[in-house]
């Protein structure tokens, strides 16, 4: 892949990657760090890439992820409103407001669970995507998304 090729790509999926980053660590600016991280790392390695572009992107952003994360706080705030349109796209004050309160919910749950929920709801991959992404069977990304649906239900008491 040449510079400019891996450009282009990165140019296509960033905005996607930063959302998929902020919604696990809850902090826009931990996200920008780490997704820098991974971009970087992804450039390096780019030599060996074969596939799937943006899930391969989103497997490294996810390292870079998990290597941080036994140095993120516990979320004690919910993002700000700017966050959250960056997040999700907005439908109303009252849809913002209930997006929030799934973010809250998220942050909650097993880095695992949120992932996958991430990754299927916000940015729409196929199970088989997540599980590349993530390093894990098909069958596990499914456990996760029915038990992390099931913790963010029993969270958010729908």
């Amino acid at each position: 892949m040449t510079r400019e090729q891996f450009i282009s790509e990165v140019r296509a999926c960033q905005g996607q990657l930063r959302r998929f980053l902020t919604s696990l660590c809850g902090d826009a600016v931990l996200a920008d760090d780490i997704a820098q991280e991974a971009l970087v790392r992804a450039y390096v390695a780019s030599g060996h890439f074969v596939g799937n572009f943006k899930a391969w992107l989103f497997r490294v952003a996810y390292n870079c992820f998990v290597d941080n994360i036994r140095k993120l706080p516990e979320p004690t705030e919910s993002l700000d409103a700017h966050e959250v349109q960056q997040i999700v796209s907005d439908d109303g004050e009252e849809s913002a407001f209930r997006k929030e309160e799934l973010l809250r919910a998220l942050a909650r749950i097993p880095e695992k669970e949120r992932t996958a929920i991430v990754l299927f709801y916000f940015e729409e991959l196929s199970v088989k995507e997540i599980a590349s992404v993530m390093q894990i069977s098909s069958g596990t990304v499914k456990y996760y998304l029915s038990v992390g649906r099931n913790h963010l239900k029993e969270i958010i008491r729908l």
